[in-house]
């Protein structure tokens, strides 16, 4: 609670003092008086009479009461009002056959990818994130929103074979910054996901990353794969599934450069683990600006103390004319 006009209580130093002069000016009224009781009026004495000359503490309750409604007592609930300033967000996350690997427990680079991008987006609510997906070309799988409910049904649905087996790393940037140049937004940037190699596509990735640097965009790119021979699912001639290990190089130069030109940085991911320690990095780094002002809702509360004054002078005047009625 707080007072509007909290100067206004040092009136309550009237009330001794006029209580004090009350007194003095009782008193000599009173002193040598002697009066007879008329008919119809009884004799104050005992307790009626200590009460009928407590009667001027109700004036004061009430006098007081009316003084302290005259502060503007209040009651305030403090809130706060906030404004985002969202990062637009595009992944481009490589659906090559090579995904299938098996060194990224408990499934396969693509099951982690899915799994630790769905952790991302679910912790930046406030961002527009758009996924492109790439392999031999590259298609918008979710152009940017905020919807991200929509954005992970479709990130659920993403399935290796999509798309004819190659890696065209330089298309998929190419496409990304296609979703993210004419958006309004001062902050946007690409993060791209591959564990291969550009082998194939119209655009090459130097050039995609030159593109990017004068568009203001940056991309941060993480290579994913163990380093050596990785297990790799092979279809058997009953049906089923056979594992060998194969070797799967990251083009880490060309990765780390497209990150270099554009402003980012490069990561490398050996497992579970480490890809999502490298999501969290990239979360930290790129934080949603937040613009939060506080403000208080106030009640105005000061009915509820001049109704009890007025009730404690209306009980003065009623007791002092009837049952407490006494002579001067």
């Amino acid at each position: 609670m707080s007072l509007s006009h909290p100067w206004l209580l040092l009136l309550l130093a009237i009330l001794p003092v006029a209580g004090f002069l009350w007194v003095r000016m009782r008193s000599r009224l009173t002193a040598g008086i002697g009066y007879s009781t008329p008919p119809g009026v009884h004799s104050i004495e005992g307790w009626r009479g200590r009460v009928a000359r407590g009667l001027p503490v109700l004036r004061a309750l009430a006098l007081g009461l009316l003084i302290f409604t005259l502060t503007g007592p209040r009651l305030g609930s403090t809130k706060v009002r906030s404004e985002t300033e969202g990062v637009d967000i595009a992944l481009a996350l490589d659906i090559s056959g090579s995904m299938r690997a098996l060194d990224f427990a408990p499934g396969s680079r693509l099951d982690a990818a899915k799994r630790v991008a769905r952790q991302f987006i679910e912790g930046r609510p406030g961002d527009r994130i758009g996924l492109v997906v790439f392999a031999s070309n590259s298609y918008t799988q979710c152009p940017l929103t905020t919807d991200h409910g929509v954005l992970l049904d479709l990130l659920d649905q993403v399935r290796i074979g999509d798309i004819a087996d190659g890696t065209a790393v330089g298309m998929a940037i190419g496409n990304a910054l296609n979703r993210l140049r004419d958006v309004p937004g001062k902050s946007k940037l690409i993060i791209l996901l591959t564990d291969g190699m550009n082998n194939t596509g119209a655009l090459d990735p130097a050039t995609a990353a030159q593109l990017a640097r004068e568009l203001g965009i940056r991309i941060y790119t993480i290579g994913a794969g163990s380093k050596g021979r990785v297990p790799y699912p092979f279809p058997d001639p009953m049906g089923g599934e056979v594992v060998r290990y194969i070797e799967v190089d990251v083009d880490e130069a060309s990765l780390q450069s497209i990150a270099a030109t554009t402003g980012g940085l490069y990561f490398r991911a050996t497992d579970t683990a480490s890809l999502e320690q490298i999501y969290a990095r990239i979360d930290a780094l790129e934080k949603t600006r937040v613009q939060t002002e506080e403000y208080v809702e106030y009640r105005d509360i000061a009915p509820f103390f001049l109704w009890p004054a007025l009730l404690l002078v209306l009980l003065e005047i009623v007791a002092a004319a009837t049952w407490l009625r006494r002579l001067p």
